[in-house]
């Protein structure tokens, strides 16, 4: 037998739980959210409409190339930086491969030398910080990753916007591992 429970997300604390507990002491529990119909969450257009703000005439100054994104998600709804750090996590994670590593240059990825996984975590940065187009040209085709080229702040954009719009301190971990090698499906022989 079933027992559906709704509660707002906001009453759920230790006691509530506990009672939960002592009551259905072998149940299992599934969360559903039903969040605002006003508040639709940010797209994954909305995204790369934001990675188009990258103002890129401010070369070299990579804080001032990265403003307009701050300042537009600073701008919206809390939950939108969150969901900013989700895509851009699923996107790092994506190019996570040796394929890919192959093809960032000088600082490429070869057996039996020294690989700088900073480095290619700021190059796959890169990658997105060039726009959907770029990414998805990488993506299908490794070979089209930019050479020597990286983009450190893109990393920064959802701390600098929720310390911006919040006050606090930003501590979120985004749905997706982005440091170099997290992707072992990626690193396997077999994805080469």
């Amino acid at each position: 037998m079933t027992t559906a429970i709704k509660l707002p997300l906001r009453s759920l604390n230790e006691s509530v739980i506990r009672d939960l507990k002592e009551k259905y002491p072998e149940a299992e529990i599934s969360v559903e959210l039903h969040q605002d119909r006003n508040k639709s969450p940010l797209s994954e257009a909305a995204f790369w409409e934001m990675i188009s703000l990258l103002d890129w005439s401010k070369e070299g100054h990579d804080e001032e190339i990265a403003e307009p994104v701050i300042a537009k998600l600073a701008a919206g709804p809390i939950r939108h930086i969150f969901e900013f750090a989700d895509i851009l996590s699923e996107k790092l994670y994506a190019l996570d491969a040796r394929k890919y590593a192959i093809h960032i240059g000088e600082d490429a990825w070869a057996p039996d030398q020294y690989f700088s996984v900073d480095n290619f975590l700021y190059a796959r940065c890169c990658v997105v910080a060039n726009g959907k187009d770029a990414y998805n040209s990488a993506l299908h085709n490794p070979a089209q990753m930019p050479k020597d080229l990286t983009f450190e702040a893109l990393l920064y954009l959802p701390l600098e916007a929720y310390e911006r719009k919040t006050g606090n301190r930003y501590d979120y971990t985004p749905a997706y591992p982005i440091e170099t090698y997290s992707n072992q499906a990626g690193w396997s022989e077999e994805t080469t």
